[in-house]
């Protein structure tokens, strides 16, 4: 696999990874539950690293960049399914942010 993966193969792979292995999509809103549940899971990780709480048992074993990729693959998976390219909704999104946000994060005092 390509160590240099554009988000745009990412998106492609997948897909064919979903046709060929996945037999296909779940619905959009399975997806979205999935995503839900990846997203819960990522959370209670990076709680117990970075927070205050303890490890219980079964959250041995568990690495944060696992839990991260399981929640890009369902967001690509959902992308992919409501035809959007996050290449070109990344990109849009920066512009927006550069726009909106230029001077905002500067003049924050919660931030210096």
């Amino acid at each position: 696999m390509n160590a240099d993966l554009t988000i745009k193969q990412a998106q492609q792979q997948v897909d064919e990874w979903i046709k060929t292995v996945g037999v296909r999509y779940f619905n959009e809103l399975t997806n979205l539950g999935i995503l839900m549940e990846e997203v819960g899971e990522l959370s209670r990780l990076m709680v117990r690293t970075y927070g205050e709480q303890s490890f219980k048992e079964s959250d041995k074993g568990k690495e944060l960049s696992d839990e991260m990729a399981d929640v890009l693959w369902v967001l690509i998976c959902l992308a992919n399914q409501t035809g959007v390219d996050l290449t070109t909704a990344l990109q849009q999104n920066f512009e927006k942010k550069m726009n909106r946000d230029k001077e905002r994060h500067q003049q924050n005092e919660k931030l210096k």
